[in-house]
């Protein structure tokens, strides 16, 4: 095989993703106007239709009047069910439905989650499109899909709680450009996915955008099958899925050693938060996917992955009880669809901030064949133990440059690739770990790295490039904090991230 050579300045961005373009479903209809309010027919189901501007609010009041109205509906409508609790008796079907950009059909809770849907089933998608699902608390016993025959599809500020069968996935992504966001997902305690991002047979959901929701509370205890995200399959590897996952809270999400496992290319992992958390993120297959600027604090590990062309960049993985980055070993040098570890070639790491990790940097030796033509450069690594860099196969066409290198020897590091000296990190009042004006990492990054263009905090890094998730300024702004569940969630206020 002819060996290919990594070159610095041409690491791509890998995974630069669309994102799902839908239209706001919580604004898209008028409100109802009390006077229009039409008394309950002969079944008690429709409480009103107020109209404006051609887009209709209706609102109802029983799972027949509901199922009605769905199958009524017009672009831009936007169908509410009155609070209460409302226990199926067979799904309720958005069949052959076809909102429009910027008039999708919603059909909502009358306040979020203060619509409860219970018993056997629930909502059932089918060969629909720009249609909104939004407010409820879902704890029906069937699983929510959006199938491949179908497209735009937005899941948006739902509790999701559902007594699924073990294995069964709660929520199924299998349509294109669909969005999962400011949803709970919470309290599962044997095996399955909580989202998972398939497709077709013969390919993968395109564009998913998944933001703002709360993972929190997967207690299964085996050792595989309870991701919070599966985006992909092993047999699925090789097909782009340009997913974006995006400002997302994960807490006690224990159910699985992958809080959110990659098994697709070109997807774009970033400013999420774990916390407190056995899961972390994994590229477990695939290509091209970029990690960046995510906050991994206190749980068990930080990140780890396999295959070729990731970029991870701007991360701080802190105070884990096991390793900060792990770079895989292989046991296939390229593939398509096993099971199998893909060797690491051509992944660039680089500007992470490693805190007081049980360990730094390490990478395996179960499997054969080691990393190879990568770049370590520009991190700060502060650890403890009897070294912070462990590569037990050796780093074949390796570029290490640019790290600082603090609290315990380098080791498998070579004396070029790094300088030890104490880089003065401040920590926050949440966790966040900064330099200051006097740290030995302003303007000291090597290289120029022209993918990297931000921080830690989303602020524009200029001139020469200061080693670390940070880069310092003296210009006043918004910093990056933890997400918490006021950020995230059916009841949290649109916004980006979080900041203080």
């Amino acid at each position: 095989m002819q060996r290919r050579t990594f070159l610095r300045a041409a690491v791509g961005a890998g995974g630069a993703a669309a994102l799902a373009q839908l239209g706001t479903g919580n604004t898209a209809a008028a409100a109802v106007d009390q006077s229009s309010v039409t008394p309950a027919g002969p079944t008690g189901g429709v409480v009103g239709v107020a109209t404006g501007d051609a887009r209709r609010t209706i609102r109802v009041r029983s799972l027949g009047a509901l199922q009605t109205a769905i199958d009524d509906a017009r672009p831009g409508d936007r169908i509410e069910l009155v609070n209460g609790r409302y226990t199926t008796e067979a799904p309720l079907g958005i069949v052959g439905k076809a909102g429009e950009l910027g008039a999708p059909i919603t059909v909502a809770a009358q306040e979020v989650g203060r619509a409860e849907i219970t018993g056997p089933s629930g909502f059932a998608v089918d060969n629909s499109s720009y249609v909104v699902l939004e407010g409820f608390r879902l704890t029906h016993a069937s699983t929510l899909r959006a199938p491949s025959n179908s497209h735009h599809i937005r899941f948006s500020r739902n509790h999701i709680e559902l007594p699924a069968d073990a294995g069964n996935h709660w929520l199924n992504i299998d349509g294109n450009d669909c969005e999962v966001d400011y949803n709970t997902f919470t309290n599962r305690f044997n095996l399955g996915v909580w989202v998972s991002i398939s497709g077709p047979s013969d390919g993968i959901a395109q564009r998913t955008w998944i933001h703002h929701n709360y993972f929190l509370n997967h207690q299964f205890d085996g050792s595989n099958g309870g991701e919070p995200i599966r985006l992909g399959l092993s047999h699925k590897q090789s097909y782009s899925a340009f997913a974006v996952v995006e400002f997302n809270l994960f807490e006690k999400a224990d159910g699985d050693p992958e809080a959110v496992s990659v098994k697709s290319r070109d997807n774009v992992i970033q400013y999420n938060t774990i916390v407190d958390s056995d899961g972390s993120i994994v590229l477990r297959h695939g290509h091209r996917n970029r990690v960046e600027g995510n906050l991994m604090l206190g749980g068990r590990s930080g990140i780890r992955f396999y295959g070729k062309d990731h970029v991870i960049v701007n991360n701080l993985v802190a105070h884990s009880t096991g390793s900060g980055l792990v770079i895989g070993s292989g046991n296939i040098e390229e593939d398509t669809d096993s099971t199998g570890n893909e060797q690491v070639d051509r992944v660039l790491m680089a500007f992470n901030t490693l805190v007081g990790n049980a360990v730094s940097i390490t990478g395996e030796s179960q499997r054969p064949l080691g990393p190879r033509d990568s770049v370590v450069a520009n991190n700060i690594v502060v650890g403890s133990g009897p070294q912070l860099v462990t590569m037990p196969q050796g780093d074949e066409g390796f570029l290490w440059e640019g790290n600082i290198l603090h609290g315990a020897p380098p080791g498998d590091i070579p004396g070029t690739g790094g300088l030890e000296v104490d880089p003065r990190l401040v920590e926050d009042r949440h966790g966040i770990f900064r330099i200051g004006p006097d740290s030995p990492a302003v303007n000291a990054a090597v290289g120029s790295y022209p993918t990297v263009t931000l921080d830690l905090d989303l602020r524009a890094r200029s001139g020469i490039k200061d080693v670390g998730a940070d880069e310092y300024t003296t210009t006043p702004g918004p910093l990056r904090r933890p997400l918490t569940s006021a950020d995230v969630g059916p009841y949290a206020a649109p916004h980006q991230g979080a900041t203080s």
